[in-house]
């Protein structure tokens, strides 16, 4: 018998048969390699300067809206990616490089007077080296970019292993951005937990957005070696609508953010909390729009719920949403690929696993409150805490509860889904660990602050 090399493989979601990808994964050493070669590249990146990291990042920025279609396209084939989704998400890349190509020009530090005689003291935020991204295949070309943007816009260079089933579009997104960086400045780093442990354990930075157990292993061992991290992990996020509500928008929102992607997101509504008598009119406005959302072939543009990522995502969404009262979906469409419909459940046990436990998947819970301050700690009562949507005509009712969720991101008439690139991204609790994303957030992430002495030569210390 003969040992073989893991591989990595991907699949289209919405044709099984259709493999992506296959290659072996480079394993631990390559790995480290890997670090150890944009380590040595790293000092040229930041001494090129600050006009010539802004040039090279519009690049990139022309480059992804030169391919949009083609990288659109393929978010479609491999990760069941909506194309209308996948367009936006396209857009949005391009965006975020472009942001972030203003970001070497931003000042770096301050200048302050000495408490007593001559020189000066100056603080400077100088990047840590190389930073290790890790990332899922829901947006596989925004979240790299918005981890890889702002790293590499302060002079770090970047080694991104991406979830084995985004490989492809992580491979393409690599080579339209290594077309504008020096060598070794940007790489991609395919495989599984082998190659992740192996860059954790060699990065000088680390930022990792996916499941919950496994970004609070990586924000331990990152901890444990004294190295700046951050993790963007689950959400059980939560939509409040309150009796003055806009009810037939309140549902066209909350049903947008629990279908869209076929749940697929961090930010999807996972719980919907009915306050009062919102309870009869939303369950069905919100039951008649679940079973309206377009489900079918994420190559068409009409559809907004596509397949599952896997069988296994597939599978969990019945089995959490069995042996409950379903009011809209709870099937499986009679299709090939890993389709799921959108499913609303109500009367679930307050141990339920739906109110635990992250699915993933187009599945929610419909629950009553008897107010607002009710609805606030059915939202504070999991172990997450990212998002929370509120829907209601009255600012000053929003206004007294909004301090009390505790979420990172409140988001008013709106869906739970979205975010803006230029603001800080990142939640509470189990939700999120470390310092935030996005913004000039990363900027401050992806550096550290240094206080500098200048005191005239000769002068008494």
């Amino acid at each position: 018998m003969t040992d073989t090399l893991p591989t990595v493989i991907s699949r289209n979601p919405a044709d099984p048969a259709d493999v992506l990808l296959r290659i072996p994964a480079p394993g631990a050493f390559a790995a480290v390699d890997t670090v150890e070669r944009a380590r040595a590249a790293q000092p040229g990146w930041l001494l090129a300067g600050a006009a010539a990291r802004s040039a090279a990042l519009a690049a990139v920025a022309a480059a992804v809206e030169a391919a949009a279609d083609e990288l659109a396209a393929l978010a479609v084939r491999e990760v069941g990616k909506p194309l209308a989704e996948a367009r936006a998400e396209v857009a949005r890349t391009a965006a975020i490089w472009r942001y972030y190509a203003q970001a070497p020009f931003e000042a770096t530090g301050a200048v302050h007077e000495t408490a007593a005689g001559p020189g000066l003291l100056l603080t400077r935020r100088r990047p840590h080296g190389v930073a290790g991204l890790i990332t899922p295949w829901n947006f596989p070309f925004a979240i790299p970019t918005w981890k890889a943007a702002p790293a590499l816009a302060t002079g770090n260079t970047v080694v991104l292993k991406p979830a084995p089933e985004a490989t492809a579009c992580a491979h393409r997104l690599g080579e339209i951005v290594q077309g504008a960086l020096p060598e070794a400045v940007f790489t991609v780093l395919p495989g599984g937990a082998t190659e992740g442990n192996a860059l954790v354990s060699a990065a000088d930075v680390v930022s990792f957005t996916g499941s919950t157990p496994v970004g609070q292993a990586v924000a331990r061992a990152a901890t444990a070696r004294g190295i700046p991290v951050q993790a963007e992990m689950g959400g059980l996020n939560a939509a409040i609508v309150l009796p003055d509500a806009d009810i037939e928008q309140a549902a066209a929102h909350i049903a947008a953010a629990i279908a869209g992607y076929a749940g697929q997101k961090c930010t999807a509504t996972s719980r919907v909390i009915a306050v009062g008598a919102a309870l009869d009119p939303l369950r069905e406005a919100l039951s008649e729009a679940l079973r309206a959302v377009p489900v079918g072939d994420p190559a068409d543009p009409a559809t907004v719920c596509g397949p599952l990522i896997h069988e296994d995502a597939r599978d969990q969404v019945g089995e959490a949403s069995r042996g409950l009262s379903v009011l809209a979906g709870g099937t499986v469409p009679d299709r090939s690929g890993w389709y799921a419909a959108p499913t609303l459940v109500e009367k679930v046990s307050p141990g339920h696993r739906l109110l635990r436990e992250e699915v993933f998947g187009p599945v929610a819970s419909l629950l009553a409150a008897e107010d607002l301050a009710h609805a606030i700690r059915i939202t504070n009562s999991v172990p997450y805490g990212l998002v929370t949507s509120v829907h209601t005509a009255d600012l000053n009712t929003a206004l007294t509860g909004l301090d009390l969720l505790d979420t990172g991101m409140i988001r008013l008439n709106a869906p739970s889904t979205g975010v803006d690139f230029h603001l800080p991204f990142g939640g509470s609790k189990a939700s999120s660990h470390g310092p935030r994303e996005q913004g000039r957030a990363a900027l401050d992430f992806y550096t550290s602050s240094r206080t500098y002495t200048l005191a005239p030569a000769g002068s008494a210390a």
